[in-house]
């Protein structure tokens, strides 16, 4: 059954009848269809959307927005398995990650429900002023219709940092998924019906990038942009909304290092170096692909990784045994192949991994690869490769370490493995990264910011930095009864 545009709580048909496959990529198969919005199609969600903020939508509080959360949060969790199922057939992934995911998604409901709740008692904020004859107060307010743009490593839990903190702060949305990955979301807009929430506050348009991504972050009636994805899109988004200047804010790429001293233990190293490359198969923005080693540990380290790495278990993510599943697409598929012959032509030393797994004609899977020598001007080294490809680099001391993990545009995330804790601290502090994880890679929680440095972004999801991201800030300044105001009073003739 063709999977359709959901817009004002109603599904309906692309305006020209187009369709996308959906693909299987563990069979290289198709298993649905998806509607392919046209700019018109796109035109109808802005205005309801637009209508239902300017509706009846702007005078529900903060204790209702918090109601409707949690009742999707449920909803969520009502369909734990069939949301994690979809989204292994859809992305890949292993059932154990999409349940991981699953449970995220519904407790960022559940946080953002919170936060709205407080929302109404929090809406004003008293400012001491140096003049008693005024006063003054910052309201805060929802900044109106936002355009949300998601990628496909992690669809529902990419939904839900973006559609939450929208709900709670009172904004209505349209959400683009990718093409790639669009079946969770369209899930969860039957969830938010069921859940209650009114027409035209979550408005899902399925469609390529390229038409309906590129027409909902250039229309006029949108009043914020939200965007996950690639470097070169972000660019694109930017430039376009500076047209009129727009409320804009990027998740972007990553290029994130993690760095060993030689007092690490090297059994819980390389099993946090292994999940920072090649849970969800790599394909993770803030990926701790770049192992920068001290020499003193770098021989066993690498040694005992290549060993662990090899044993992973391949395949199916439905298989409960898998714990790598093939990568999204066939073009993903290939892109990764590409980076891996241009490491092997840079010189770099390939010690395992770059190939599709040998008992294994279909799916777009690859083995877990490991690049070490690694020439630090090479595509590898320098360029997000969103994969399960890690590259390796060795240094000396503390001051080498942190200029090989600085030396790049991008800056999301950074790990730091040492018992020394002051070195850890250190570390930290001179890192250029909006996330650093120290003895560990990849931890995220709803509460804590989610951003980076450089290229990799401007703005900050999750926590309450998330709910800024839907919030204009206004001030309100009274001159208060009793006083007057006599700037341009005749005082000539006073005495």
């Amino acid at each position: 059954m063709t999977r359709t545009i959901f817009i004002g709580n109603e599904w309906r048909p692309s305006r020209d009848g187009a369709v996308i496959d959906v693909i299987d990529p563990a069979k290289e198969e198709r298993i649905d269809y998806l509607s392919a919005a046209t700019a018109h199609d796109v035109d109808l969600a802005v205005d309801c959307a637009r209508r239902a903020f300017e509706g009846e939508w702007r005078s529900v509080n903060g204790a209702e927005r918090a109601n409707l959360l949690r009742s999707i949060a449920k909803g969520i969790s009502d369909r734990r398995e069939q949301l994690a199922r979809l989204e292994v057939i859809d992305n890949g992934k292993p059932l154990a990650e999409a349940l991981w995911d699953i449970d995220d998604a519904a407790g960022c409901f559940s946080f953002y429900a919170d936060l709205a709740q407080e929302f109404d008692a929090a809406q004003d904020e008293t400012i001491a002023l140096p003049d008693e004859r005024f006063e003054s107060s910052v309201r805060r307010e929802p900044v109106g219709v936002a355009a949300q743009i998601i990628p496909w490593n992690y669809p529902l839990l990419m939904a839900a940092w973006k559609v939450a903190p929208a709900i709670a702060a009172g904004c209505t949305m349209v959400l683009k998924p990718s093409e790639l990955t669009s079946l969770t979301s369209l899930k969860l807009a039957e969830i938010a019906v069921d859940a209650g929430l009114p027409a035209g506050v979550l408005n899902v348009v399925t469609g390529l990038g390229s038409v309906a991504g590129e027409h909902l972050a250039r229309h006029p009636d949108v009043d914020k942009i939200a965007f996950t994805g690639s470097v070169p899109t972000g660019t694109k988004i930017m430039m376009g909304a500076a047209q009129e200047i727009k409320n804009v804010s990027l998740e972007l790429g990553g290029k994130s290092p993690f760095i060993v001293f030689d007092d690490a233990d090297i059994e819980a190293a390389v099993e946090w170096i292994m999940f920072g490359i090649f849970w969800n198969q790599g394909q993770v923005c803030s990926a701790t692909s770049r192992l920068i080693v001290q020499e003193g540990i770098a021989d066993r380290l690498v040694k005992r990784l290549v060993e662990r790495a090899r044993g992973i278990p391949i395949g199916n993510g439905l298989d409960p045994r898998t714990k790598l599943g093939p990568l999204v697409s066939r073009g993903q598929y290939e892109k990764v192949r590409q980076f891996v012959a241009q490491g092997v032509a840079a010189g770099a030393r390939l010690v395992t991994g770059g190939e599709k797994p040998a008992n294994m004609s279909r799916g777009y899977f690859i083995e877990p690869t490991v690049f070490t020598d690694v020439p630090l001007n090479s595509s590898i080294w320098r360029d997000e490769i969103f994969g399960p490809v890690l590259v390796v680099h060795r240094f000396s001391d503390e001051q080498q370490a942190l200029r090989l993990a600085n030396d790049t545009r991008f800056g999301l995330a950074a790990a730091v493995m040492s018992e020394d804790e002051t070195r850890c601290k250190r570390m930290s502090e001179a890192l250029r990264a909006g996330i650093v994880w120290i003895n560990c890679s990849q931890p995220t929680f709803t509460q804590a910011p989610w951003g980076g440095y450089k290229q990799s972004g401007i703005g900050r999801e999750l926590g309450r930095w998330g709910l800024g991201n839907y919030l204009e800030v206004k001030q309100v300044t009274r001159f208060k009864r009793g006083h007057v105001w006599d700037w341009y009073a005749d005082k000539s003739n006073s005495s």
